[in-house]
């Protein structure tokens, strides 16, 4: 079997390990002589996979007892108006700090739902930047504050989180969760989408203070309220059972590999190589990321012209690789080495980057 170097942004790369478990596993699962697709969800054998991820993810986050792991569906989309339903009050609003795209759909939601304010952007500088808390305008009365800690598309990422007091943080993690250790029971809500850094697509891992809950409005529909899911630990209706599943799979090869810390150690030798092949060549690789924002997950740059990076994509797709292409909205291209992109395929686009510059210089 050949493997391609996947660097698509998401649904993204995971571990082999984890496909290779679920190959096995899915003509006879734990010998129940079906897969875990064809199995209740209110089974004992089911149970173990769901509350597994569930203590999983609360072991790698190193959890307190008061933070509860909910799977919910609809993706981190969904999110961005279930949030403000649940913890804006009537005649109050939040404050989101935006970077990018997927922050400003965020705000756009907040905005429908209720009031959301725009506290800080790096608009003005093309999302090349996070904004530093000095340049925050925020609300003492803001019912939460929204970040985005990854962006994939710019290619920027929180590197530092903001110390609020007791201002409830909340945050889009979709595309950088588990990528290094960081003190989640400082966020009041973190979610993330599943198929970037996680798992498949199909599930949203929200992680959630539970008396920040008991603070939530009463008028919100049944499956948009956090109340409805945390009570049933996301079993009021059926859940993504095979996306949580993966899940729970790639949450265990993370942990074998020896947790966060072994993530942030393999995730910054990546990311460096990258970053010091367009320090290598600035002539030709151009990252238009200010160095303190750049992401470790999105790498992004620009080559000389759009032709060469037509080229560029062409080439290395040809050479093994896909998903170099960057988004729509911005062109150039972008390498996304999430967790289990391995260095020895970083390294294969490095050295493919330093031959296409000598071919093309």
């Amino acid at each position: 079997m050949s493997r391609t170097w996947n660097f698509y942004a998401g649904p993204a790369t995971l571990p082999l390990a984890a496909l290779e478990r679920a190959k096995n596993e899915i003509p006879d699962w734990e010998g129940t002589g079906m897969s875990v697709m064809e199995t209740s969800h209110r089974s004992k054998e089911y149970d173990a996979v769901h509350y597994g991820a569930m203590d999983l993810m609360a072991e790698l986050l190193e959890l307190d007892d008061d933070h509860q792991v909910l799977f919910l569906q609809g993706g981190a989309s969904t999110q961005f108006a279930m949030l403000p339903m649940n913890f804006i009050p009537p005649g109050g609003s939040a404050d989101y700090v935006n970077t990018g795209t997927w922050s400003a759909k965020a705000l756009k939601e907040a905005k429908i739902i209720a009031n959301g304010r725009e506290a800080a952007s790096s608009e003005g500088d093309g999302f090349t930047r996070i904004p530093p808390l000095g340049e925050w305008n925020l609300d003492p009365s803001a019912a939460y504050v929204h970040i985005t800690s990854n962006n994939t598309i710019k290619g920027t990422q929180y590197h530092d989180f903001p110390d609020l007091g007791d201002t409830p943080l909340v945050a889009d993690m979709s595309s950088d969760i588990l990528w290094r250790p960081f003190d989640a029971n400082a966020f009041s809500l973190i979610y993330a989408g599943a198929q970037k850094n996680i798992g498949p697509s199909g599930v949203t891992v929200v992680i959630i203070r539970k008396s920040w809950i008991e603070q939530a409005n009463d008028n919100v529909p049944t499956m948009l309220s956090y109340s409805t899911h945390s009570a049933k630990d996301s079993l009021f209706n059926t859940p993504p059972t095979f996306a949580i599943y993966m899940v729970r799979n790639v949450l265990e090869w993370v942990k074998e590999q020896g947790g966060l810390d072994a993530m942030e150690r393999r995730n910054r030798a990546k990311g460096d190589l990258l970053y010091g092949v367009m320090s290598e060549l600035p002539d030709f690789y151009r990252c238009p990321v200010e160095p303190a924002s750049r992401s470790y997950m999105n790498v992004v740059w620009r080559l000389p012209s759009e032709e060469l990076e037509k080229k560029f994509v062409a080439e290395a797709l040809a050479a093994g690789m896909c998903g170099l292409k960057g988004h729509r909205s911005v062109g150039g291209c972008r390498a996304s080495i999430y967790n289990a992109m391995e260095m020895e395929g970083v390294e294969y686009l490095a050295e493919f980057m330093r031959k296409f510059a000598r071919e093309n210089g």
